[in-house]
């Protein structure tokens, strides 16, 4: 009862004496200080809205040309189109007063028409994609057509800094490409993976498709095109992630590693300052002071995805789930030894230092009670099937304390696990990769809050990592955050002792417990998922290859784009793993338009084929195996930039796919394109997508990268990161219970690939000294 009475804010009751009224001061307090953050929360989004409207131009130069007008105005000046005299004659007088309020309604319509022609201009400008295709090897030279077209897109959009939203009126809409050209695009792509006969099928049932339903479904998908933003996200985002019915763990989240540098071992310390940096990017994104990523300095990014990376949930449906995105938040929840807790993180109105959540982790981590019976494993309903978690949150967590703390972890900016074990990057011993892969990506399989945005994970001597759930956003914008967070602390630093910084005035609000009711059939639930959560992480075969012979500088000495380059070994790797080639997926951005996700480069293509037949083959030549190297290299980096400009296969055969499915009419085509499965689905982990990161002044500031689970029973999931000028990481995923893939074998074959490779270019330049030698004499 005195809990619940010290609960009340304030009460009155009326008695034989009056009214009899009581108040708590502090928590009325509480609630005017919260009230009074989100109304300078709405006032600081109004004002950027304000500003993102009018970009590129600046509330400065319409105050300047008022003062201008006005001068010109009683100087008698004619002012142009006579806008002065037009809105003085809807004024009710001509008195001075009026007339600097008309000239003030001329410089508005003028100013506005030049913004919005502006705007429109830097749109069109903006659908150029030209410069992507250019050459950037030293002594290649820029069109003069792509230099005219820079330096009118750096007139229009450097008039004042951007903030994070600034371009988003300006981004085009994602293009819709031609029914004809996405089937040539298509049959080209799967014609190394197919005998004669099977292409030919396959060529008749797209031509069939293309002279046949693909006229109609094409017809609803231009409508979309034209009104929609984006005509692909918010399909992608439904049918490809919010309607899937699996466990998000393995399936769908996915990780990213800690650096090299570990600057203190005191775990309470390292999640204090990594929470506190987060939270200060959370503010950037709020204010809009994160400027937004620029392409050759000059081309944005969409930065719609950066709206939903704190206070976000995936709340499970029955038929589907939904995103469930919070305005604020002032607090995160954390895990810990398998209880739960609420860790306020404002104080008086601003955000507590490193030092003071210090104090409260450490408050937490000295909490000796015991997790109420079933508590511990309550989380395996966030890894288990989305359909039960559904039917046990609409049936046990809609009152009482399990209602308060489910709202509690799904409100919160992000999750926080305090781990109770051990685990790193450590180069000195990089079997425990493997182990740190596996704890982040799955942990115990109920240690991880799966549906929120992103789970912050802490071992017990330090390390950091995180497990993101993957609807709301892609990779960069996690790595982004990585980027900013990592760059911070090493800036901030901690003391001598390891401690993290900041003056403690007075004790940080203490943690709050959160408590559960646990049922008998609610426990049941729970062991049911975590039945299934074990199967799937039992399952999972990962492995990370460490490879420290060469990196991007040598990639390059070989004139190859790095990515092409690791697309060729992962090629090569694969053909001689399975003796066959395979559909290969690689991720590509879509951001250079309006709320872009991702599309799919094929890299298995004709020419990566004839390359690796060719490194299979004893007779071939050195001279042979190059020229063909960098010609499945070059077709591969043109596929990469298709890709990014628009002029995808996969994304416009998906939403064909959706709209046949909504009309009720069957596709042999679709049928046969979605019935291929991606044997090997591959990802470039972003890095250094920001200035931030010196690794001349932190040369061990190094992060592995992250990884991500198999997408096909039968296939392999590999995640790369180029991390520096000689070093490579590689996560390979697979299914343990699938006889024909192995994790092992295949991060053998790929540090194989990579020496074979390199000792491929070692001969091809003594071959060429040699004969440079000759002409010399």
């Amino acid at each position: 009862m005195a809990e619940a009475h010290s609960a009340v804010a304030f009460s009155f009751a009326i008695t034989h004496d009056g009214w009899d009224v009581n108040f708590d001061r502090e928590v009325l307090y509480l609630v005017w200080e919260s009230g009074l953050r989100s109304w300078k929360k709405r006032l600081a989004r109004f004002r950027n809205s304000i500003h993102n409207g009018v970009y590129p131009g600046h509330l400065q130069s319409l105050y300047f040309l008022w003062t201008v007008l006005v001068a010109a105005h009683f100087a008698g000046l004619n002012i142009p189109f006579g806008l002065v005299q037009k809105a003085l004659t809807v004024l009710p007088s001509t008195s001075a007063m009026w007339q600097v309020i008309a000239c003030l309604l001329a410089a508005l319509a003028m100013w506005l028409s030049v913004i919005f022609l502006m705007r429109y201009a830097l749109k069109l400008l903006l659908m150029y994609k030209g410069w992507m295709y250019e050459s950037r090897a030293p002594g290649s030279r820029v069109s003069l057509k792509t230099m005219l077209w820079a330096s009118v897109v750096k007139v229009l959009s450097g008039w004042n800094k951007p903030r994070l939203y600034s371009f988003q009126g300006s981004l085009p809409r994602l293009p819709l490409p031609n029914v004809s050209d996405t089937m040539r695009r298509y049959l080209l792509s799967v014609q190394p993976l197919l005998n004669d006969e099977n292409y030919r099928r396959v060529e008749g049932l797209a031509k069939e498709f293309e002279e046949g339903i693909a006229v109609k479904l094409q017809r609803y998908l231009v409508l979309k095109s034209w009104w929609s933003s984006n005509y692909v996200s918010d399909w992608w985002e439904e049918y490809v992630y919010l309607r899937g019915r699996s466990p998000l763990m393995v399936n769908s989240n996915f990780y990213g590693t800690d650096t090299l540098l570990r600057p203190t071992r005191l775990q309470a310390a390292r999640a204090a300052t990594i929470i506190h940096y987060c939270l200060c990017f959370r503010r950037l994104i709020e204010r809009q002071e994160l400027e937004p990523i620029m392409l050759q300095g000059m081309v944005p990014l969409c930065s719609w995805q950066y709206e939903r990376l704190f206070n976000t949930a995936r709340v499970p449906g029955v038929e589907r789930d939904r995103i469930v995105h919070y305005q604020d938040s002032a607090h995160v929840s954390v895990h810990c030894r398998g209880k739960y807790y609420k860790l306020v993180v404002y104080s008086r109105g601003r955000l507590l230092n490193p030092a003071e959540i210090q104090i409260q982790l450490q408050q937490i981590l000295n909490d000796e009670s015991e997790p109420a019976p079933g508590e511990m494993k309550i989380a395996a309903l966030t890894a288990g099937e989305r359909s039960q978690w559904a039917h046990v949150r609409q049936t046990m967590f809609q009152r009482g304390h399990n209602r308060t703390s489910l709202h509690c972890i799904e409100r919160a900016a992000f999750h926080v696990s305090l781990d109770d074990s051990e685990y790193g990057f450590d180069d000195q011993d990089v079997t425990r990769l493997d182990n740190y892969g596996h704890v982040l990506l799955h942990g115990k399989g109920y240690d991880r809050w799966f549906d929120k945005s992103f789970n912050l994970c802490f071992s017990t001597d330090g390390s950091v990592g995180f497990n993101t759930e993957h609807t709301w956003a892609d990779a960069p914008v996690m790595g982004h955050l990585w980027e900013y967070v990592i760059w911070s602390e090493l800036e901030y630093g901690y003391d001598e002792a390891g401690n993290a910084r900041g003056i403690v005035a007075a004790p940080p609000p203490p943690p709050v417990r959160l408590a559960w009711d646990l049922s008998e059939p609610l426990l049941a639930a729970v062991d049911n998922s975590y039945r299934v959560a074990e199967a799937l992480l039992k399952d999972l075969d990962l492995r990370i290859l460490m490879f420290t012979g060469y990196g991007k500088g040598f990639m390059k000495s070989c004139h190859i784009s790095p990515d092409a380059f690791i697309q060729m070994i992962l090629q090569l790797s694969y053909f001689r793993a399975a003796n066959r080639f395979c559909l290969t997926y690689e991720a590509s951005m879509t951001r250079l338009y309006r709320e872009g996700r991702t599309e799919t480069v094929r890299s298995c293509t004709l020419e990566s084929c004839a390359w690796v037949e060719a490194m299979q083959d004893p007779t071939t030549s050195v001279e042979e195996r190059v020229k063909r190297l960098r010609a499945a290299a070059a077709r591969h980096q043109l596929g990469y930039q298709d890709a990014m400009a628009g002029r995808g296969i996969d994304r416009h055969l998906f939403c064909l796919y959706v709209v046949s499915k909504y009309l009720e009419l069957e596709s042999p085509f679709l049928q046969e394109v979605f019935n291929e499965p991606w044997r090997l689905s591959t990802s470039q982990t972003p890095h250094g997508q920001t200035s931030l990161l010196d690794l001349k002044k932190y040369p061990k500031c190094v992060s592995a990268g992250g990884g991500f689970g198999p997408v096909a029973d039968d296939g392999y999931g590999v995640s790369y990161i180029i991390a520096g000028e000689d070093t490579l990481f590689f996560h390979v995923s697979s299914k343990v219970n699938c006889p024909v893939t192995s994790s092992t074998n295949f991060v053998q074959q790929i540090e194989q690939s990579l020496k074979d490779v390199r000792d491929l270019f070692a001969e091809y330049k003594k071959l060429n000294n040699g004969v440079d030698k000759k002409k010399n004499k």
